[in-house]
């Protein structure tokens, strides 16, 4: 039960983070997001810091999960990745988009806190690894600038997406930019 309350409160931190950006959590927001007891988020995170950091290793555990190498596609040619990285702008646009901007905000709050916002770039930069081994399966002659290049692009995508145009059509962008690395 008690792993159940804390669970909870992180899944109700992750939705008022994306949803009201780093300024609204609070343990008394949580608590109310929740329907918790209140003090039930503080008795878990005793400081603001606390639950930020549970928080941020939260997401990276979602995210490690959501990319089980075991339970993703094999992606040999240019068209595998492709529809992958559009996939992959759906989902984080999509159903997970709450928890997207959450992790955006805490990139952004978290900035000047290296050991806080540590376990956010540790999943980033596997992602990145990941994302480098499918550019080289694809046969991207340069792969680490090419991976480096999609990365930043589909950070673009997905922020524009979340801010500004919610039915962004990702693929012409992302088909554009997957050839011309291709041929490069």
């Amino acid at each position: 039960m008690a792993s159940v309350t804390r669970e909870r409160a992180l899944e109700a931190a992750v939705e008022l983070l994306g949803a009201e950006g780093v300024r609204a959590l609070s343990h008394a927001r949580v608590d109310d997001r929740a329907g918790l007891p209140s003090g039930s988020t503080s008795n878990w995170f005793r400081t603001r810091r606390a639950l930020l950091a549970g928080v941020v290793d939260w997401i990276a555990e979602r995210e490690r999960a959501d990319l089980d190498p075991a339970a993703m596609p094999v992606i040999s040619e240019v068209d595998g990745l492709i529809k992958g990285l559009c996939e992959m702008a759906e989902m984080q646009t999509g159903p997970y988009a709450g928890r997207t901007r959450a992790r955006y905000a805490l990139f952004l709050e978290l900035a000047q806190d290296p050991e806080l916002g540590e376990p956010l770039r540790r999943q980033r930069r596997e992602f990145e690894r990941w994302a480098e081994r499918m550019v080289i399966a694809v046969g991207v002659a340069d792969p680490v600038p090419a991976t480096r290049a999609l990365m930043a692009l589909c950070d673009g995508l997905l922020l524009h997406r979340l801010t500004v145009d919610p039915e962004l059509d990702v693929r012409p962008a992302i088909d554009r930019a997957v050839r011309a690395l291709a041929k490069s």
